[in-house]
């Protein structure tokens, strides 16, 4: 087994483990192992890798806490269908436990990708997902509740990223707009009084969605994000 060279000098078990991990992603990638099909037993992908059982347990369950396997109760051990919101999820734990400058450069990353996806929406949004974004601003102008605010705050920009048509995009930004994220932001705006203006940023995407305009979406998303941007950047400092 490759824990135990000839030498008789154990391998780092986080080596071994790690080559286990890419040997199984090389199966998933090469076609060995297809979305949804059964792994073979962990003794005989342990046998067939030249691997210990013990590294091939430890590899299969980093790669299910990343979405990539899944564990069956009785069934085995399955690749899973491998989808972009399923294997982007960490995304929301980095943005959940990240303070100060880092909050700041996450933000620096959500704008960009936001502001394409609401581009790319105002070309590719249907009147039914329209009326929903319509909706959830209503909604949004009707309370000064903050946990409804930010509910419904999270469904606007939620279906604009499904309008968009790129599910991997939309999984990111899933993950950067987290609601435990968004919660601190809107904590800040309500001790500032800031949801007016933010309504505005908000009415201002859904009127370029509506006018079908991309460059004006774009422009809206942007100037929306970078305005939380920069009160982030006001309250952790330079």
């Amino acid at each position: 087994m490759e824990d135990t060279p000839s030498s008789g000098t154990a391998v780092p078990k986080g080596t071994v483990t790690q080559r286990a991990i890419e040997r199984i992603k090389a199966m998933i990638t090469d076609g060995s192992l297809e979305p949804g099909q059964r792994l073979p037993t962990e003794r005989d992908l342990a046998v067939e890798l030249g691997i210990s059982r013990s590294s091939m347990r430890e590899a299969i369950r980093a790669l299910t806490v990343l979405g990539v396997l899944e564990a069956r109760h009785g069934s085995g051990i399955y690749v899973t269908a491998l989808k972009a919101g399923d294997l982007l999820e960490t995304f929301g734990v980095v943005a959940d436990l990240s303070r100060g400058p880092r909050l700041v450069e996450l933000l620096q990353v959500r704008r960009i990708l936001e502001s394409t996806a609401t581009a790319l929406a105002a070309a590719r949004i249907t009147p039914e997902q329209l009326a929903v974004v319509e909706g959830h601003l209503a909604a949004m102008n009707a309370t000064d509740d903050p946990e409804e605010i930010l509910a419904h705050d999270l469904e606007f920009h939620r279906v604009i990223a499904e309008a968009a048509g790129n599910e991997t995009m939309a999984a990111i930004l899933e993950g950067l707009s987290s609601r435990t994220f968004r919660a601190r932001v809107w904590r800040g705006y309500q001790e500032e009084g800031a949801f007016a203006r933010t309504r505005r940023e908000h009415a201002a995407i859904h009127r370029a969605l509506a006018a079908r305009d991309p460059e004006a979406a774009r422009a809206a998303a942007a100037a929306h994000v970078g305005e939380v941007e920069e009160w982030l950047r006001g309250q952790v400092g330079p």
